[in-house]
C-alpha cells in the first residue's frame, strides 16, 4: 500500500487492486484535481462534484467494498458544528493487511460507539492547522491518544499554492503540540503489514 499527499486533507492511497482518492477539494483552494477517470473518490464533507468519471464516489457512512478494499464510513460531529451534530464522515480503509482511519475536520471528541467502530488501525491521517477551522496539534493529540495507530500522517496545514478559507498553521507550529518526532519524511509512504512497529510513530508526507 502507497499513500501520497497532494496538500490539505488530499490523499492518494494505492493498493494492488485500486486507487483511493481521498478530499480532494483542490480546485477549491487553487490548484488541479488530482482524480483520474476510474478512482475510488472519498470525501470526509462537503465537495464539488469530480471533474472526471470515478469508479464510485463515498461521501456517507456505510460499509463498502470495492476492489478488493473494504472502506467504512463513520458519522461524526464536524469540528465547527453544534454538539448533536453528525456533518462529517470518518473512513476506515482496510487493505492489503493495512487499515487506515481517515478523519477529516472532525471534533476532537469520540464517543465510544465510535471508537469500537474505529478499533485497531495501523494509520491515522489528521488535520492540524487549527485556527478554529480545524484542529490543532492539541486537538488531534487528544485523539491520537485514543485511537492508538501506529502512524500517524498529519494533514492540513500551511502549504504553498493553497489558499484556504482560514490562514492554517504551520507544520512546525503543530509538531510542537503533538510532542512527536517524525519517524520519516517523504513524498510516499511505502507501507506492509510488517512494517508497523510498537507504539505511535510520526510519519510526514511531503506534498506532492
Amino acid at each position: 500500500m502507497d499513500i501520497q499527499f497532494y496538500g490539505a486533507n488530499c490523499l492518494v492511497v494505492t493498493t494492488k487492486q485500486a486507487r483511493i482518492v481521498v478530499d480532494d477539494n483542490l480546485t477549491e483552494l487553487g490548484k488541479k484535481t488530482i482524480t483520474r477517470p476510474g478512482d475510488v473518490i472519498i470525501f470526509t464533507g462537503a465537495h464539488s462534484d469530480p471533474a472526471v468519471e470515478p469508479k464510485i464516489v463515498i461521501n456517507q457512512p456505510g460499509e463498502y467494498e470495492i476492489s478488493g478494499v473494504m472502506i467504512q464510513g463513520i458519522a461524526a460531529r464536524g469540528h465547527l458544528e453544534e454538539e448533536g451534530k453528525k456533518g462529517i464522515t470518518m473512513y476506515k480503509i482496510s487493505s492489503d493487511d493495512l487499515r487506515i482511519l481517515v478523519v477529516g475536520h472532525v471534533y476532537p471528541e469520540l464517543t465510544d460507539s465510535q471508537l469500537e467502530a474505529i478499533g485497531t488501525v495501523e494509520v491515522m491521517s489528521i488535520p492540524v492547522g487549527g485556527n478554529g477551522y480545524t484542529l490543532d496539534g492539541v486537538g488531534a493529540l487528544k485523539l491520537i491518544k485514543k485511537v492508538e495507530p501506529k502512524l500517524v500522517i498529519p494533514t492540513h496545514y500551511a502549504t504553498k499554492g493553497l489558499n484556504f478559507p482560514m490562514p492554517q498553521r504551520d507544520l512546525d507550529d503543530a509538531l510542537q503540540s503533538l510532542a512527536m518526532e517524525p519517524k520519516e519524511t517523504s513524498t510516499k509512504l511505502k507501507l506492509k503489514a510488517s512494517d508497523v512497529g510498537e507504539g505511535t510513530q510520526l510519519a510526514i508526507l511531503e506534498e506532492v
